[in-house]
């Protein structure tokens, strides 16, 4: 079967070809992509290439599909799972496969599996890993939107607290404790703020940073302190662009400190400032991956020594991550719609991707069966003044106050069938 696919070559090369998929095997499975959303660990891979800790060091002779974030519908499965998946089943990937310990991961490691694709093969590792999940949501996109969902998940379950006197972990954040996010209002700080106000273990305090007036609005539009009093977190928006002591102001709202930071830009003064305003036992979760392999940043370890603060990275969920994060979405508990801001066809994803630090906005939304620019949600009612297609899509989105939808995604689907 021939598949349609932006592949990976080097640095910044990346191309969109069509070419054959070989026939699978018993312990492999055939599927279509539907919706894939572009990730700015992507955007890592293609800019760094070879050197790329997940790429593979002879992707000139052999490119891979890039795209991690992605829903589809499986087309024919090998004989050795026909118990466990069926042809028609829809279906979401846990890329973080983990497999005997090997970084190679969908998305940035295979030859023939990829978001950015019509038709992939699923090697047997990742249904031996129980990564392959069955999905039964009203729509393909927020299945695609599961994964980034799951990173944040993993984060909040990574941090971890401590007793003086005891060596033991107590893993999560403290419940009823103060937290702090920074640089939080992109796309997956919304997602991190949309569940965390929405799960089962939530601080009394939120403190949400940025330095962007639009996107804080924008955030507390979707996400709104009312919102979050409900579910018994104060939460509240700040900018801190033009104050004189950021750490001043955000530990007086904690009386103090706070208990969980997270800090979601790789930059240094925000990795500091998070630093600075943690709490006794503080953890500080270092979730933006950089770009630069020598980044790094100041840490006091005074405060290492004497308040037992300290710190973790995570890079990914796991499967249980997303299982909760497809569980809370069918519950209707968090939305992954608020995320995204753009959509776009196969055709798009290289330009995008290359770009994707300069596009303002959340997540870059592809369906991958459709040629289509990639184009702004907010754009769709000037556009729909010469283009009908654009003209529903704004009478559709206007419908859940600018928002892509399930209605959305399926006129789209069949109007450029």
């Amino acid at each position: 079967m021939k598949t349609r696919a932006v592949r990976l070559y080097g640095k910044e090369d990346l191309r969109l070809e069509e070419f054959e998929l070989p026939q699978i095997k018993d312990d492999e499975i055939l599927a279509k992509v539907v919706s894939d959303s572009i990730c700015m660990s992507s955007y890592k891979a293609a800019e760094q290439g070879e050197d790329h800790k997940r790429v593979p060091a002879d992707i000139a002779e052999n490119p891979v599909i890039i795209g991690h974030e992605f829903c589809g519908e499986i087309i024919e499965v090998g004989a050795k799972w026909q118990d466990k998946y069926k042809a028609g089943d829809k279906y979401v990937i846990q890329p973080a496969l983990n497999y005997k310990g090997s970084l190679a991961s969908p998305g940035y490691s295979y030859k023939y599996i990829g978001g950015d694709a019509t038709y992939i093969v699923i090697p047997h590792e990742v249904m031996e890993l129980d990564c392959l999940l069955p999905y039964a949501g009203d729509a393909f996109y927020k299945g695609s939107l599961a994964e980034p969902f799951s990173c944040v998940v993993g984060t909040f379950h990574a941090m971890y607290h401590t007793k003086r006197g005891v060596y033991e972990h107590t893993m999560g954040i403290v419940e009823g404790g103060k937290m702090a996010i920074l640089a939080g209002v992109g796309p997956m700080g919304l997602a991190a703020i949309d569940y965390i106000i929405h799960c089962d273990r939530r601080p009394s305090l939120l403190v949400v940073t940025d330095i962007d007036s639009a996107r804080l609005e924008r955030a507390e539009l979707l996400l709104s302190p009312e919102e979050a009093k409900k579910n018994g977190v104060e939460l509240k928006y700040v900018n801190t662009a033009e104050m004189e002591n950021a750490e001043e102001y955000l530990k007086g709202l904690a009386d103090g400190g706070y208990d969980d930071v997270f800090v979601f830009a790789p930059v240094a003064p925000v990795v500091e400032l998070g630093d600075k305003i943690l709490g006794d036992d503080g953890c500080l979760n270092f979730f933006a991956g950089p770009t630069d392999t020598k980044f790094s940043a100041t840490l006091n370890m005074y405060n290492v020594h004497y308040a037992s603060t300290h710190i973790v990275g995570t890079s990914g969920g796991n499967v249980d991550d997303m299982i909760e994060s497809i569980d809370m979405m069918s519950k209707g508990l968090c939305d992954p719609s608020i995320l995204v801001t753009h959509i776009g066809g196969l055709d798009a994803v290289a330009e995008a991707t290359l770009n994707l630090p300069q596009i303002p906005g959340g997540k870059k939304l592809i369906y991958t069966e459709i040629d289509m620019p990639l184009t702004a949600i907010s754009d769709f009612e000037e556009l729909g003044k010469t283009d009908p297609m654009f003209k529903k899509l704004h009478e559709i989105t206007s419908k859940t106050k600018g928002l892509w939808n399930p209605e959305a995604e399926e006129f789209l689907l069949s109007y450029k069938k």
